[in-house]
């Protein structure tokens, strides 16, 4: 038996891929994992299943890989490299290109590779090269996703024999990064994550989009960090740097950055959904970050809100399940004194599959019959039968009310399989 987190929903979708007449492509954050997901995990199942040791070609350059194969960056030399290994017409081969984005105009090679028969391919890529509306530009309406995420917490639950609560509290605090699972100190863990920020992330988006303003590109990465879970725009991101940590920067600026830091895979916004009057509001929405370990590094361990921390696992797992998530806003009026008065009351998460739709409500706590309504109001007033969840941080049986509002605990819903919607 493998001794590796298997990570399972992802072997399966690439299994489900496998000789599909399309380029499979891993995109992710750097060190989440896609690499050994594909040259490792993926490998694996190919060679139990059996396909040939030297049908499996795999590329690297990544030059923080141990075996890196930087001296194939150039084009035609990856070209003439790869032609060679697949010339037997007999056999059927898997062509590994990891980090393939540091070769111009690689896109050629593997539309090339992907006509031929006999060839199933599959690409890693960590930046804006990947990004899903480029997919079909760049490989010819042939690319297809997936998705790559760090450990989820049923993941890093994986072979662990610590009580739930202890493994929260070290997921929380320090994240799913593969790697933490070799480091055992918090002192290792600490420098590994900012290392990935200073080393890996922050100086791969500057280089790749050649900016002029890193002091800009710290501020507003401590800035989303900051306000994960919080409504937010780039003018409001704007007037905060300027008034807080005195940087001068114009709103088209702060609009590109955060797009960058978005296409490095470190953050995702979420759309403000209008419930009732579907319709989307264009000006504010939401940021998520990947991982919370890797926000937490950032912002040096001081905001460790619990409440906005299970806010964003809680969206990261929805995204991790292929979720498409928005926040919602549920408007009303009502009359008082005479007088009709408007409100607007948030929902957490509105998610979809593209064919249901689901409530969902992040509760960390509901003490007192205060909260509970507070928490409950907007999922009353949006008016139609969808599926309505509240997610308790507490440890609770799972239970529907006479409402038909579904409750269930963190940790319930976290190490479940059982789809939403």
């Amino acid at each position: 038996m493998a001794n590796y987190i298997q990570r399972e929903d992802y072997l399966n979708k690439l299994i489900a891929r496998r000789d599909n007449d399309e380029v499979k492509i891993i995109t992710g954050p750097r060190r989440c994992g896609k690499s050994w997901l594909l040259k490792k995990i993926y490998k694996d199942y190919l060679l139990q299943h059996g396909v040939g040791e030297d049908e499996i070609i795999i590329v690297s350059f990544d030059l923080e890989d141990e075996i890196s194969n930087a001296d194939l960056s150039n084009r035609e030399a990856l070209k003439k490299y790869l032609y060679d290994r697949i010339s037997d017409e007999e056999k059927h081969y898997y062509v590994f290109l990891d980090e393939v984005q540091e070769v111009d105009g690689f896109e050629k090679i593997v539309n090339g590779l992907n006509a031929k028969d006999n060839v199933d391919v599959y690409i890693t890529g960590s930046n804006s090269k990947f990004l899903s509306s480029d997919i079909n530009t760049l490989f010819r309406g042939r690319g297809d996703e997936v998705r790559v995420n760090p450990f989820s917490f049923k993941e890093f639950c994986t072979d662990r024999d610590e009580s739930i609560t202890e493994l929260w509290k070290e997921y929380y605090t320090y994240g799913g990064m593969p790697a933490l699972r070799k480091f055992s100190t918090e002192e290792q863990k600490i420098s590994y994550l900012n290392r990935l920020w200073n080393k890996t992330y922050l100086d791969d988006v500057v280089e790749r989009n050649d900016l002029r303003r890193r002091d800009v590109l710290e501020s507003l990465t401590d800035s989303l960090c900051s306000s994960v879970g919080s409504l937010t725009n780039a003018n409001r991101i704007k007037n905060l740097l300027e008034s807080v940590q005195r940087v001068k920067v114009d709103v088209a600026t702060v609009h590109s950055y955060i797009g960058y830091l978005q296409n490095a895979y470190l953050f995702e916004g979420a759309k403000r959904y209008d419930v009732k009057g579907n319709r989307y509001y264009d000006s504010i929405q939401k940021y998520y970050a990947v991982d919370v370990g890797l926000r937490n590094a950032r912002l040096n361990f001081r905001q460790q809100d619990p409440t906005h921390i299970m806010e964003n696992v809680v969206y990261n797992e929805l995204r991790c399940r292929g979720y498409a998530v928005d926040v919602g806003v549920v408007e009303s009026r009502t009359m008082k004194d005479g007088k009709s008065t408007f409100s607007q009351h948030e929902i957490d998460f509105v998610t979809t599959n593209g064919r249901e739709r689901a409530y969902i409500q992040s509760a960390y706590r509901m003490p007192d019959d205060e909260k509970r309504e507070q928490e409950l109001y907007s999922l009353r007033k949006t008016g139609d039968s969808f599926k309505k969840i509240v997610i308790v941080g507490e440890d609770i049986a799972p239970y529907t009310d006479g409402q038909g509002i579904q409750y269930i605990g963190l940790f319930s819903f976290l190490l479940s399989s059982e789809k939403i919607l």
